[in-house]
């Protein structure tokens, strides 16, 4: 028993040693790191637009899903479950993104991940609204994977290029999915239901999705990790980042957040409210995390989102759900944009990046994969409104919670509160 002991404690210090020399590597390539610069700011706007042709796209889908079942193709909750795997792999295709972005194939990804995305909305506009397969095969499979491939790395490479303003860089490369979220639901809706129709509806979209990837991919670039001389490159290790306790409680709220969407609370009017009222979310609160700590700005979203959400049942009127909206979107979407600067402090070295983010993103999939289904099955036939928001107040809460342990720990191990 004693010997068991005493190998268990030496691993755990042979861990800690190996956590702490990374720690040190890190910090001397930050003493040579460069801050900005013209083609930091140009992967800013390339990000930005990246963000605005797919998770912009994506908040469209409620004018498909109507368009869809007012066309008779399948039930609602069956049509919603195409949305929810365009989602799931939008998310979850960042754990081999941020995998192939750590190796140095940045370009390479995001370019795959766009003729992938496009291909498959120009087969979208083929396919019959009358025939379920091919709409869930081209919108959900098909352009769930191409976004996905396109998102994290989109994300991910502001990190590259900022360190003290990384917060505020990726929040402003988020607000291009705020934006996109209110361009692309007016257009379409205007499209599918004016003298367009689906079809070229859905063309007239993707060339104008084409021209904005085609600018993203010619605006971004990477910065590769140069070890700094004298040093060795440690490979990523997946195991010590899921054994990362803080880090791991940290990515439930990313799950726990997603869980608790309130998306089909909201009608199209709405969206278009959370969506401006997000353009502020996602950038004054990175702000004052690149100050303040990112993990302490997203407890304070997190919390303010839950009791925002339970304060839905003291709303009776169209000004109560529009201020709703307003609040919600600022808040909310300041913490879905501080997931990823939040996911980018844990850390240890520049070249672990990508799998770190990537094995957060995983986490949260799984919240954009059932949230909907959930949402949709508490509403029920009688439009039981209570017990979404009961479920999405208690999900948001319970996420608070979990981040403050995690905060505690990770507060304990730089030894600084400013986490």
């Amino acid at each position: 028993m004693t010997n068991t002991t005493t190998d268990t404690t030496a691993m755990s210090d042979s861990s800690q040693q190996v956590n702490e020399k990374q720690e040190e590597k890190g910090r001397l390539e930050d003493d040579h790191f460069q801050e900005g610069g013209v083609k930091a700011w140009c992967t800013v706007l390339g990000g930005w637009l990246a963000l605005f042709a797919t998770f912009g796209y994506i908040y469209s889908f409620g004018v498909y899903q109507d368009l869809y079942v007012r066309a008779g193709t399948s039930t609602s909750s069956n049509i919603s479950w195409i949305g929810s795997v365009q989602l799931f792999f939008f998310v979850a295709m960042g754990l081999p993104a941020g995998a192939l972005l750590d190796k140095g194939y940045f370009r390479i990804t995001v370019f795959i991940g766009s003729l992938i995305y496009i291909f498959s909305l120009f087969m979208l506009s083929l396919a019959h609204v009358d025939k379920y397969y091919q709409l869930f095969l081209s919108q959900g499979v098909g352009m769930g994977i191409g976004s996905g491939l396109i998102y994290l790395p989109s994300v991910a490479v502001q990190a590259h290029h900022f360190r003290r303003h990384r917060a505020l860089a990726i929040g402003i490369a988020i607000t291009g999915s705020s934006v996109g979220g209110i361009v692309y639901p007016i257009m379409l809706n205007n499209l599918f239901h004016g003298s367009t129709g689906f079809a070229w509806g859905v063309r007239a979209s993707a060339f104008l999705t084409l021209g904005i990837l085609v600018l993203a991919n010619l605006l971004m670039t990477d910065k590769p990790h140069r070890a700094t001389p004298g040093t060795t490159v440690t490979k990523p290790s997946a195991r010590d980042i899921y054994t990362d306790i803080p880090f791991m409680l940290t990515t439930v709220v990313g799950k726990k957040q997603k869980e608790g969407k309130m998306e089909q609370l909201t009608q199209e009017f709405q969206l278009t409210i959370q969506n401006g009222a997000s353009i502020f979310g996602r950038t004054i609160p990175n702000v004052l995390a690149d100050k303040y700590g990112c993990i302490n700005v997203i407890m304070v979203l997190v919390f303010s989102s839950s009791i925002i959400v339970f304060g839905l049942f003291g709303i009776h009127s169209v000004a109560g759900v529009a201020i709703f909206a307003a609040l919600y979107g600022f808040f909310a979407g300041g913490a879905l944009s501080l997931f990823a600067p939040v996911m980018t402090s844990f850390v240890r070295h520049p070249n672990e990046l990508g799998l770190r983010l990537g094995i957060a993103y995983v986490f949260t999939s799984l919240g954009y994969l059932t949230g909907p289904p959930i949402i949709g099955a508490l509403v029920g036939t009688g439009d039981h409104w209570s017990r979404p928001i009961i479920f999405s107040g208690t999900t948001l809460m319970s996420g608070f919670f979990i981040i403050l342990v995690g905060r505690h720990l990770q507060a304990k191990r730089k030894g600084t509160p400013w986490v």
